[in-house]
């Protein structure tokens, strides 16, 4: 198994090259070489396994055994979910009016992150320590991305991690728990701007090659292939889970309703049908609408700027995902990728080719919903099952309301609505707050501010340059 770049301008890697990397070097994202297909006996047997399991069984299809011998592979997986407080690692609730709830938020920051980036973490952790090799690890976060890294490689020796969060826009909450962890090899950044600004001074870095190969850089955000492995195994389990029965010829579909900021998710549920899983894919957004945009028009380009909204890690405009969404469906056309991401990066707008627009909508549905529509689902949910939403998996929950058929259909919930009080009192609701949550507004935090008008890239690259000589 080999990764190429969605841009065609790269030598095929193993998992480790992929993993060490995160963005290839001309600037595409690592996607595998070939996608194995799975055939209808092995989804059966599969139908029996735990999440756990799942997560064992694919990720040996993307890891070789002379890169990590299956067994030890089994044993990091269980390594890296030891910390999760439910005991199926993820959770299906079953509601009223036919609405399935993923709980996704069972790890240590109460959000879906937590499982690919444990994994990850232990994964770095293998190929660092049997390498003797040090890395620094760059992320950008809209919310959570940013805690659940730093809880993949908090006081590892050979690691670096350098978080950016976008000040103001993300919860009370989420900002602690990345400016509360005080450990010599966690660096936190709090940037004044938005999620996609926050981006830029990391791609320039990244661009940079001889500064990216001497510092070991690599990327923890849902670039990294990794992490979209894991999050593979969320849509096996949701189907099993929610099919309907496994005894017919052909397996049912089931719709898995996937609320979406950068895409990794959904990429994962593309894979997921490319090996075979017959699922129907709904991306689901708030006012941020590019994906939506694009699904329905093949309309992929910028608004004016980024609406701050309750479900505030989709405050996304760049889906920077939706690039190996279009490299698989356009059948792994580097050179048509490359051309149509350089038009982006360059106009900020790019039209679909029909044909190419013409896949997407056939694959994908999509649906945008409003802050009102956020919360009327959140009361919803409260009133029917005294259950309480965040406002991410609201999103979802709002596309499954306004449907009117039976299909079975499966809601991702992204994060725990214990992470957003706000949005909960908005609401009229009442959070529910675990004493971990609660004890962080008692901690020492400690972050660098980025100011609007600093070169906050030349701020990042002279961090690393003097945690190197250290």
């Amino acid at each position: 198994m080999e990764y190429i770049s969605t841009r065609g301008g790269v030598e095929p890697v193993d998992f480790e090259g992929a993993l060490l990397s995160g963005y290839a070097s001309d600037g595409g994202l690592f996607m595998p070489q070939h996608i194995p297909l799975l055939d209808g006996d092995t989804l059966r047997r599969w139908s029996c396994l735990s999440y756990r399991e799942l997560v064992k069984e694919l990720c040996s299809l993307f890891i070789t055994a002379e890169l990590i011998p299956r067994t030890t592979l089994n044993d990091l997986i269980d390594r890296a979910f030891s910390r999760f407080r439910h005991k199926d690692i993820i959770h299906l609730s079953r509601l009223k009016d036919g609405l399935n709830v993923l709980e996704l938020w069972h790890g240590v920051t109460y959000a879906f992150k937590d499982l690919s980036l444990s994994c990850t973490g232990q994964f770095l952790q293998y190929f660092l320590e049997k390498k003797q090799k040090h890395v620094t690890i760059l992320v950008g976060t809209s919310g959570d991305t940013g805690s659940s890294a730093i809880e993949s490689v908090r006081g590892q020796k050979n690691v670096d991690i350098f978080v950016l969060l976008p000040k103001g826009f993300c919860t009370q909450i989420q900002e602690l728990q990345m400016t509360t962890v005080i450990e010599d090899n966690v660096h936190v950044f709090a940037a004044h701007g938005n999620s996609d600004e926050i981006d830029e001074p990391i791609k320039q870095l990244f661009a940079d090659v001889d500064f990216a190969r001497k510092h070991n850089l690599m990327s923890l955000n849902s670039v990294n292939w990794s992490r979209i492995m894991v999050q593979i195994a969320h849509h096996f389990y949701a189907y099993f889970q929610c099919a309907p029965s496994l005894d017919s010829t052909p397996l049912p579909v089931v719709e898995i309703v996937v609320p979406t900021g950068g895409g990794g998710n959904i990429t994962a549920g593309f894979i997921a049908q490319k090996m075979g899983l017959p699922i129907q894919l709904v991306a689901v957004v708030n006012s941020n609408d590019i994906i939506h945009r694009t699904v329905q028009h093949g309309d992929f380009s910028l608004s004016d700027s980024v609406k701050a909204t309750l479900a505030s890690a989709m405050d996304i405009q760049e889906p920077y995902n939706l690039e190996r969404i279009l490299w698989l469906l356009s059948g792994s056309d580097g050179c048509l990728t490359k051309t149509l991401m350089k038009q982006f990066s360059i106009s900020k707008s790019l039209r679909l080719p029909e044909d190419l627009h013409r896949k997407l909508s056939d694959t994908l549905r999509s649906c945008s919903a409003s802050d009102e529509d956020i919360m009327r689902a959140m009361q919803r949910c409260w009133e029917e099952n005294r259950y309480l939403l965040c406002p991410h998996s609201a999103v979802a929950a709002h596309y499954h309301y306004s449907q009117l058929d039976s299909t079975p259909r499966c809601c991702l919930a992204p994060a725990s609505a214990a992470k957003f009080q706000d949005a909960l009192l908005r609401a009229g609701l009442v959070p529910q707050i675990p004493p971990e949550i609660t004890a962080l507004t008692a901690m020492e935090t400690r972050s660098s501010p980025l100011q609007r008008g600093q070169d906050w890239a030349q701020a990042l690259r002279e961090r690393i340059e003097a945690m190197a000589e250290r």
